[in-house]
């Protein structure tokens, strides 16, 4: 029987939040629920009830009261509260206190701008007035081109009041890759910044900022934090004028923001959602699974890229505070981050496994010398989630905090598994099938399996799946995104375990699996194993089906100081060891760096359809990549192989 890393004690079950909604339900429904396990059960058999418990548990307001739950239940087409209509802003303003934070805005030089509840609504107001002078209204979009700064918040609370679509990339992105996405929504206006700075440099973003200005010929007005521009209307100006903070009701489905796919293999599908779904898909997220309320310190390093942007701004939904920090998580030291957390009493902190790894290559003591003490939980996403690291987190954190590996998508803007105070953690898995969410790994066959590698879907749907695709009139990209395989069920395109105990194991993408002589097998076991050792830094495999019908496995490798024969024998034995000996590669190659999505992860897809021969052109768009000049590198030794081949 393996033990598991954090046990809850009676105290963290009998005050969590979600232990309160069990009660509640159980008093509705005359059900009994001893236990995590049984809610999850009762939540995806009855999920109509359950869906209901959560809008009535949090006194979700409304401008009609809702009636019938789930209108048509097939995906995709699941209608949700028909006849509801309600706004997103609506749920944040009830938790308004003018003696609270609403959000600690953060620098890398260490300053911190707090951003009072009551100065936050004002803002927001006085921008939707400006927005709406400007003649944005109901389902027009407004865009943010914006570091992850406190106005980006105001911004998406702002147009949100107005019924209007949100949708943001950071300035991290190149003009042209910002254009890929925001250009495809024909926006109103404009939400940007002068520039971010990042490993202690400020970025000036002008000039991307001009090109982006100049390829939206739809947007009326364009409002700048920081600098002057003649083109623009400076946030100062756009804030101005005092005007009360009203939020249009809107239909349950209608339009709350875009969030696009990472567009590394094609351009960016823009994922749309509804206010509704996200509102009750985030308040069960945020506050049941999570266990955050008005007393929590919440904050995810991210974004305005990315989902967990969207998902740590719901922290609102529940009165808490949230943290928006620019810069390099790793500056001016590798621990930055754990003193951001020390310094602000963070509650709940939330990071990526890379930077997990990284601190422990850099020997970081964040609970020695830092005070973690106001510190309950830890969230961990963006990939796989190492046994070893979670330990690691544990020896150096303390004993007393958990840490939630989650996993999820853009796709849901949540997650489908993690954690919850309630359950025990074991290192190397996802506690627990979040609420509400019907998942399963599925064999080749369409059947359920526990104790065995199948994919991932979701077999009822959940309010946050998307609405629609941008563009995709027909609804043909959506359909086939997801449901092609498993007509009727949601796939995700990850191999998990689910575990007789109820946990959750996650190897990595399905479309990029390794498939060696008919063995499946998950690159995150790979990865666990490699990038463990100390002289590695990160490590890519693919798995390559070769033309005349064999099979190459190579691993790519990067280590600093060199891959030596030494080196290799005990990658070999690493990977042996802790995954089998089906798992050791053809080859281990030393690469000089892994590119990776600007979200973080790696680009096992497209790297593998290069190495098999397609252009890099059409396969890959450097733009959407972190590292351009390690996707070349590989784009140069693919045909260096290639060459090989064809001579063999």
């Amino acid at each position: 029987m393996i033990s598991a890393q954090w046990t809850p004690t009676d105290a963290d079950i009998a005050e969590a939040r979600v232990t309160e909604f069990a009660q509640f339900v159980e008093r509705r429904h005359e059900v009994t629920l001893p236990d995590y396990a049984a809610l999850w059960r009762w939540s995806i058999t009855e999920l109509e009830s359950f869906w209901r418990a959560v809008w009535d548990f949090f006194e979700i307001r409304s401008a009609t009261e809702p009636g019938v739950v789930l209108a048509e239940r097939g995906m995709p087409g699941a209608r949700w509260f028909p006849g509801v209509e309600l706004n997103y802003v609506d749920q944040v303003i009830r938790h308004a206190r003018p003696d609270r934070t609403a959000i600690l805005g953060v620098g890398e030089d260490g300053s911190v701008r707090e951003v009072t509840w009551t100065q936050m609504l004002e803002q927001a107001g006085a921008l939707a007035g400006t927005l709406a002078e400007a003649g944005v209204g109901r389902g027009d979009r407004v865009v943010g081109y914006l570091p992850n700064i406190p106005e980006a918040v105001i911004a998406f609370l702002a147009t949100a009041t107005l019924g209007a679509v949100w949708s943001a990339c950071g300035q991290d992105y190149s003009a042209s890759a910002a254009i890929d996405r925001l250009g495809q929504l024909e926006p109103a206006a404009l939400i940007t910044a002068s520039g971010y700075t990042y490993g202690g440099r400020f970025r000036d973003k002008t000039g991307e900022v001009a090109a982006l200005v100049e390829a939206l010929p739809t947007v009326r007005l364009v409002v700048t934090v920081g600098g002057d521009s003649e083109h623009a209307q400076s946030w100062s100006d756009a804030t101005a004028e005092p005007r009360p903070l009203s939020p249009v009701a809107v239909p349950f489905d209608h339009p709350l923001w875009v969030v696009f796919s990472s567009g590394t293999t094609g351009l960016p599908k823009g994922i749309v959602h509804g206010h509704g779904g996200v509102v009750l898909e985030h308040l069960k997220s945020v506050a049941l699974q999570s266990d955050l309320g008005a007393e929590d310190v919440f904050f995810w390093y991210t974004s305005p890229s990315w989902m967990m942007w969207n998902f740590q701004v719901a922290g609102l939904l529940t009165g808490a505070t949230i943290v928006c920090a620019e810069g390099n998580p790793a500056f001016p030291t590798q621990d930055a981050l754990w003193g951001i957390a020390a310094r602000l009493g963070v509650t709940y902190l939330g990071t990526s496994p890379g930077y997990v790894l990284a601190c422990i290559k850099a020997d970081a003591h964040p609970g020695i010398d830092h005070d973690l003490s106001a510190l309950r939980a830890l969230g961990i996403t963006g990939s796989a989630m190492p046994a070893a690291s979670s330990i690691w987190l544990t020896e150096n954190i303390g004993e007393r905090v958990p840490v939630f590996s989650i996993s999820g998508g853009t796709d849901v803007v949540s997650a489908f598994a993690g954690g919850v105070r309630t359950a025990p953690v074991w290192a190397g898995e996802l506690s627990v099938p979040f609420l509400g969410v019907a998942l399963a790994a599925f064999d080749e066959a369409g059947r359920s399996v526990t104790e065995e590698v199948g994919e991932l879907v979701v077999t009822e749907p959940m309010p946050s799946m998307p609405v629609y695709f941008w563009n995709d009139t027909d609804g043909v990209r959506y359909r086939d995104s997801y449901f092609d395989t498993y007509p009727g069920i949601w796939r995700h395109g990850d191999w998990i375990t689910m575990t007789d105990r109820g946990s959750v194991v996650v190897h990595g993408r399905s479309d990029s699996t390794l498939n060696r002589n008919g063995i499946r097998m998950g690159s995150a076991d790979i990865y666990q194993a490699v990038e463990a050792l100390d002289e590695v830094t990160e490590a890519l495999v693919l798995g390559i089906e070769l033309p005349d019908g064999g099979y190459w496995m190579p691993l790519f490798v990067v280590a600093p100081d060199g891959m030596t024969d030494e080196l290799r024998e005990r990658i070999v034995a690493a990977i042996r060891t802790q995954a089998s000996a089906r798992h050791v590669p053809d080859e281990i190659i030393a690469a000089p760096a892994i590119p990776h999505t600007r979200t973080g992860k790696k680009l096992e897809v497209p790297l593998k359809r290069i190495f098999q021969g397609a252009g890099a052109a059409e396969t890959l768009d450097t733009s959407a990549v972190d590292d351009p000049a390690a996707v070349r590198w590989f784009v140069d030794r693919a045909a260096e192989d290639q060459r090989v081949h064809r001579a063999r």
